[in-house]
């Protein structure tokens, strides 16, 4: 989760605490993702138990984290529904709520992140008077933008998502040449997303806040503008394309190749090809260090005894240890912290060897690195489908491997 959504997390749990509608309630979490974690942990922090971890994942039915247990929804049917309340901090909020309702919970359900807040679910008068706001507000930002790039079509990119940027510029330049367009400008959310874009070459690139972005998504949406587009798999930016995951595997980038794009499967992407070299390169040992990359914002996150297995495993062999480090996140015990660009990490990864990460965007960024690279995919479905992450985002050349309970590190 980014600094902004979890200071949105913090300030409306805040609410509910001043409110005291959390006084004797017993609460309950929907959807295990990292979002969630950083709840519970906070939750723990203020000195409440949350009752349970409700999650449509039957792996994990049985399981805990931080002594919570995970059950599946339907549990909390048989608590006390007058006690019971619904936090809710994954994306999913809307179909999360709607799947309560519909096995017959009529208890509290709140939602404390809103991620897509030009996606409401009510015809109220004053929600449709806030969205028109917010459509006014984002017409007249796509306004500017359009006159700072005269000529230039628009794409936003509607999530801080480095693998979604990364897939959106793999074949964009497909797209606009299909759609007879010379130039664009990019607008994306946070500056690692800039410098993904700025990877595939010279682009004109903006950043935005998520507010910001959602109020343009929300006003390209509404006035359907011919001049922009949203590439992004999720509705309802082109089509329900998740739908098509309920009956058959479709791996990410296939989505995005032929569902967001509408090019045939065999089409070959774009490789990004400006990178640059990390300045204090030389520091680090050739071809004996290994890159680990445990942090990422939207995946569960992995035990730290994964983690520390591995970093004793490497050390027993020799090898010095670097853990790749954003803002306030700390190295692995046992290694040492490195923060290169996204620009520059190719070259620290090719450099030491190795590369081994929880499965993110950052993996992406990295496909075309000459090194030994492992990813590592916590066990679970994507979204409410059956399909495992490792099966939506497994990686080609590399070492794809799915962390469960009795997960050792191993050289295969």
């Amino acid at each position: 989760m980014d600094k902004e959504h979890y200071n949105e997390m913090v300030s409306a749990l805040n609410v509910l605490e001043q409110s005291g509608e959390l006084k004797e309630k017993k609460l309950y979490l929907f959807g295990h993702c990292n979002a969630t974690e950083e709840l519970a942990g906070l939750l723990i922090e203020r000195q409440y138990k949350p009752t349970a971890i409700l999650d449509n994942n039957t792996a994990k039915h049985g399981k805990n984290y931080r002594n919570i247990p995970i059950e599946a929804p339907q549990t909390i049917l048989s608590d006390d529904q007058e006690k019971a309340f619904v936090c809710i901090v994954a994306r999913a909020y809307a179909a999360m709520a709607s799947q309560l309702k519909g096995l017959g919970y009529k208890g509290q359900i709140r939602k404390l992140v809103d991620y897509n807040s030009y996606a409401e679910y009510s015809l109220s008068e004053d929600t449709r008077s806030r969205m028109k706001r917010r459509e006014v507000q984002g017409e007249e930002k796509i306004r500017a933008l359009k006159k700072k790039y005269p000529g230039c079509f628009v794409i936003l990119c509607p999530f801080a998502a480095l693998g979604d940027i990364y897939f959106c510029m793999s074949y964009l330049q497909y797209f606009l040449e299909k759609r007879n367009r010379r130039q664009c400008v990019i607008g994306v959310i946070g500056s690692a997303c800039a410098q993904v874009v700025n990877l595939f070459g010279e682009n004109n690139v903006e950043v935005f806040s998520q507010k910001d972005m959602d109020e343009m998504i929300q006003a390209a949406l509404f006035t359907k503008d011919a001049d922009t587009f949203i590439p992004h798999q999720d509705r309802p930016y082109v089509v329900d394309l998740s739908r098509a995951l309920y009956g058959k595997l479709i791996p990410l980038e296939q989505i995005y190749c032929c569902g967001v794009f509408g090019f045939p499967q065999n089409t070959k992407p774009v490789e990004p090809s400006v990178f640059k070299d990390y300045p204090a390169l030389g520091s680090i040992s050739e071809g004996k260090a290994v890159i680990l990359s445990p942090y990422a914002k939207s995946v569960t996150a992995l035990p730290e005894s994964i983690w520390r297995g591995i970093v004793e495993f490497y050390i027993k062999q020799g090898y010095k240890c670097y853990t790749n480090v954003a803002g306030d996140e700390r190295p692995l015990e046992g290694t040492e912290g490195i923060n290169p660009s996204i620009a520059e990490i190719k070259s620290v990864v090719e450099r030491a060897g190795t590369f081994i990460g929880i499965r993110s965007g950052l993996c992406d960024v990295l496909r075309t690195a000459r090194a030994k690279k492992t990813a590592l995919y916590p066990d679970y479905n994507y979204c409410d489908t059956q399909w495992k992450a490792i099966d939506m985002y497994a990686l080609e050349g590399w070492d794809n491997r799915v962390v469960k309970d009795d997960f050792v590190w191993r050289i295969n």
